[in-house]
């Protein structure tokens, strides 16, 4: 089995204990901070902080590099009330017809229901697809790996830097979301998976009373 060059690790900076300690915590006192919004404000976002935000997603690790996502940023006003109509449509037939009760009562303290205003108040909707094959530039289609985890690993980067940047989102998941390939012209091989509203929180935003687990509810640790 043959590989690629490899090159010198660079980049790497190792740290104290006492830094790492510090910088861990400094981190997790800003995520703890975010939070999901409803309520945008009606302020523009310079593009290129989307951009350096898509950029830092773009680093995340994937199934043998092959970075099985596409990021579709919309802005445009038009196209942001298609996909609030559309995805509207779907969700309504979600909370009239589909949805279980457990499904709506875990919902019911979220606030949440068919009604989708976000979709054309922020500022930006990016839509993440994933991609279940590459085409090269000479119409080639390489297989990808492990598409649902590599996808998921962009986004949580992609979050983070959001956050990181002063910035708010709100993850938003309609099903079916079959109507976004369409609305955004993206090929078949392509899925949607998610729409990210960003923007800047509204004064007036208000967020659930929840809270988040402890550490010895979500890790186990094996000495």
């Amino acid at each position: 089995m043959s590989h690629g060059k490899l090159i010198p690790l660079s980049g790497y900076k190792e740290l104290s204990n006492e830094e790492m300690k510090s910088r861990s915590d400094d981190f997790y006192q800003l995520m703890r901070r975010r939070r999901t919004v409803r309520d945008f404000a009606n302020r523009p976002v310079p593009r290129e902080i989307i951009e350096r935000c898509l950029l830092t997603a773009g680093t995340a690790p994937s199934g043998a590099n092959m970075q099985p996502w596409q990021f579709v940023v919309v802005s445009s006003p038009e196209i942001k009330a298609k996909i609030r109509q559309a995805a509207e449509e779907v969700e309504r037939e979600f909370y009239e017809n589909k949805a279980p009760d457990y499904w709506l009562d875990a919902l019911g303290p979220l606030g949440t229901d068919e009604s989708k205003p976000h979709l054309e108040e922020a500022p930006y909707l990016i839509v993440i697809f994933s991609k279940q094959h590459t085409v090269t530039e000479d119409g080639k289609r390489l297989h990808n790996y492990y598409i649902s985890e590599s996808v998921g690993i962009a986004l949580g980067f992609l979050i983070t830097a959001i956050h990181n940047a002063g910035l708010a989102s709100l993850t938003h998941t309609p099903k079916p979301m079959s109507f976004l390939r369409e609305v955004l012209g993206r090929p078949k091989h392509e899925t949607p998976v998610l729409i990210l509203a960003v923007g800047y929180p509204a004064k007036d935003a208000q967020v659930p009373e929840i809270s988040k687990k402890q550490l010895d509810e979500i890790a186990t640790f094996l000495d």
